[in-house]
Formats: structure tokens, C-alpha cells, sequence
């Protein structure tokens, strides 16, 4: 990541958009990924507001403008948005997958990727990069080539390595545990997942 004071405003800028717009919750959560933590990115509060959607993806695709980005793909549902104004600010396409009957990763609705495209990766928020890898895999298998991983919020603090260039707008550490050893369990209380996914 680069550490300049202005990519450094850019984050501050960054967290206080998603601090104003109420997207950073506190509590006791269940994440996608089946881990627990105190702390929760609800990235829908922010992607609301199409100002603030432009400047944040304004931002990932400036990361990318000189990787020769053919399209940009995203997982249903937190990517899809981040895909699509991503998309529009390189002047490419923008598509999404999504899970298919037996819950693998699948491109529906039509959309395709030729062989051969440079495909850049988005989703919303991160933890362990299950989705993105999920979509880099669909992307290969699909005969595109992976060009990069983007994502708006990177819960790992720079722990997970897609093996592609990778960006982030913000670069946070947010704790999680595995559910047997969650102190927040153990104090008794009950995970909620606000995400989109039951």
C-alpha cells in the first residue's frame, strides 16, 4: 500500500464517510465467514448514498487505471454496487456473480467473461477473502485473467494475500474469533448477522 500523506488523507477521508453514515457498527456479530467479532462494517449504509459511492470507487479505480482493465466483476450482493461504480469510473463493463442451486460461485443473468479479459476483482468488505477468491477462481476458470482484487474495506489489515495486486480504499484490523473460542460467546450473549445473507 502506499504510504504518502495522500493516501493518508484518502483513508481518513474514507473512515469518516463511513463513520457519518453509520456503517461502522459496535456489538457482537456473525460474519460471513462464520467467525465472530465486536465490531461490523455494514457497507449498505454507505453505498445508499451515490455521492459517496462515486468517491469511494473513484478511488479503488484510480489503483487500477494503468492495469489495462477489461471489466470488473463483483459477489452478489456487497459487490455488485462496488462492481458497477467501479466499472463506470474505468469505462468498462461491470458484472457480478452470484450463487448458483448447490452454492458454488456462478456467472447467471447472461453475463459471460471472454478469454482472455483482464478482470478486476471488487467486493465491499473483507475478512478472510473467501469471496474474492471465490470470484478469482470463477474468473480463471472462465478463461479471464485476473488483474487485481479491490475492496473498500480490508478487515484483515493487510493480512490476506489474493497473489494479485491489491488495494484497499480503507485498511483497518478488526478482531474476530473462531465461534468455539468467542469471549463475547462465552459472556453470553448472542452473535446477530446484519449483513444481507440469513
Amino acid at each position: 500500500m502506499k504510504n504518502d500523506s495522500a493516501y493518508n488523507d484518502r483513508t481518513q477521508e474514507a473512515l469518516k464517510i463511513f463513520t457519518d453514515s453509520g456503517a461502522l457498527l459496535s456489538g457482537h456479530f456473525l460474519l460471513t465467514s462464520g467467525r465472530h467479532s465486536d465490531r461490523y462494517m455494514q457497507c449498505a449504509q454507505v453505498l445508499k448514498y451515490p455521492e459517496h459511492t462515486e468517491k469511494l470507487a473513484r478511488w479503488l479505480a484510480a489503483d487500477f487505471a494503468d492495469d489495462r482493465i477489461d471489466l470488473v466483476i463483483g459477489p452478489a450482493i456487497g459487490g455488485i454496487i462496488v462492481a458497477y461504480e467501479t466499472g463506470r469510473q474505468l469505462g468498462v463493463p461491470a458484472i457480478f456473480s452470484e450463487r448458483d442451486s448447490s452454492g458454488s460461485m456462478a456467472l447467471r443473468r447472461g453475463f459471460e467473461i471472454p478469454p482472455g479479459q483482464r478482470a478486476l476483482v471488487v467486493e465491499d468488505v473483507t475478512t478472510t477473502g473467501g469471496s474474492v477468491r471465490e470470484v478469482m477462481q470463477l474468473v480463471e476458470e472462465s478463461g479471464g485473467i485476473v488483474a487485481g482484487a479491490g475492496v473498500l474495506v480490508d478487515r484483515s489489515n493487510g493480512q490476506v494475500d489474493f497473489g494479485v495486486k491489491q488495494r484497499a480504499v480503507i485498511t483497518m484490523e478488526v478482531l474476530s474469533w473462531d465461534a468455539a473460542e468467542c469471549p463475547l460467546c462465552r459472556g453470553g450473549s448472542e452473535p446477530v448477522k446484519p449483513g444481507s445473507r440469513k
